[in-house]
């Protein structure tokens, strides 16, 4: 199996399945000297484990994070750091009924095609348990960033059809960790908690739309061509389990505007600084950052298993029906926020480290 890495100057490798002894991640590339504050990975990882609330699954998980290389007297050496969090609430017999069928939207069948075998206990590899190991890397890239006072806010801005309809720049964004479903209005945050809540009443299950603010990145990030800025960001957010959709700056909307309505004019500030008076570019341009914030959207689809009796197939191609077993999150997105600010944090800090070889 490929398709395990990501970045090249911060690289990022993940092992492990949903119901084997644990996760794990190999990170290549984090500087020589950096401070390594166990205690920011582990607040990070608890913003991404299950049991948080309510509307979320019941797996009781702790999600403990051990370092087992890279890392001497709290600082990083430049070798290889591998961090590991051991699953310690399994349980694999509520998944023996899908052994002989495909679950609806899930990987099932996929993988089975792929590789001929397939983990049918919680997905394995294709289970969102494996992005304990992308926020777990991403607190390190965080960390990181901390060096260039780089910030990395996301928050949930819609699930099913309850959305805020205000721009980011309206809201107080460091509100959205007192809301369950990460959602900065408290006014919006509690329809979405009752729109997810009547879901999991119905056996059902909601998607939904993460937004992500990456504030003060210097502009020259990103690479022509292939390796563009917002391309190695959608490639990262569309990695993430469950994600169906990407938009930076603008985004669909840019479709129906005009060039004059657009383009984002060039100032410079007070204190000699370039600027854009507007910002639908998303921070972004030619593949490479121009200094304003990138923000873009993420879309989640809903929650593939739900409770409610669906037609399906099983592994010899003959119709039958299913009604999934186990404890799953109603919705996904309140738990992915951390996962998108991790793969925010993991693209920023490998352009970064790229573009140190970049120009003298």
């Amino acid at each position: 199996m490929r398709g395990n890495s990501f970045g090249k100057a911060f690289e990022i490798s993940s092992f492990g399945e949903s119901h084997g002894l644990g996760i794990g991640v190999v990170v290549n590339g984090c500087p020589a000297g950096l401070d390594i504050d166990l205690a920011f990975v582990q607040e990070e990882l608890s913003r991404r484990r299950p049991g948080q609330s309510h509307v979320s699954t019941t797996r009781a998980e702790k999600d403990l994070v051990q370092v087992l290389s890279g890392v001497f007297e709290g600082k990083a050496t430049g070798a290889p750091i591998a961090l590991w969090v051991p699953n310690t609430d399994q349980k694999s017999q509520d998944y023996g009924a899908l052994k002989d069928v495909f679950r609806p939207s899930h990987a099932d069948f996929t993988y089975q095609e792929k590789f001929g075998i397939r983990d049918y206990r919680g997905g394995g590899r294709s289970s969102a348990r494996e992005t304990i190991a992308r926020v777990a890397a991403g607190s390190l890239a965080k960390l990181f960033l901390r060096h260039y006072n780089i910030k990395i806010t996301a928050f949930t801005s819609q699930i099913g059809e309850i959305r805020l309809n205000q721009p980011y720049t309206a809201l107080d964004l460091s509100q959205a960790e007192n809301s369950i479903v990460r959602c900065p209005s408290q006014e919006i945050g509690a329809k979405m908690v009752a729109a997810i809540e009547q879901a999991k009443l119905e056996g059902d299950s909601l998607g939904g739309i993460i937004t992500c603010v990456v504030s003060g990145v210097m502009a020259g990030l990103g690479e022509p061509a292939y390796d563009r800025l917002e391309a190695d960001l959608a490639k990262a957010m569309l990695s993430i389990n469950a994600t169906k959709g990407f938009e930076i700056g603008g985004g669909f909307a840019a479709a129906a505007m005009k060039g004059s309505q657009h383009n984002d004019a060039f100032f410079t500030n007070s204190e000699g600084k370039v600027e854009t008076r507007t910002n639908f570019s998303g921070g972004v341009q030619g593949g490479i950052s121009n200094g304003q914030d990138i923000y873009f959207n993420t879309a989640f689809k809903p929650t593939a298993t739900i409770a409610q009796r669906q037609e399906t197939i099983d592994n010899d191609h003959q119709a039958t029906h299913l009604e999934a077993q186990g404890r799953h999150d109603p919705c996904v997105v309140p738990r992915a926020v951390p996962i998108v600010e991790a793969m925010a944090a993991i693209v920023i800090a490998d352009h970064i480290l790229r573009q140190r070889t970049a120009k003298m």
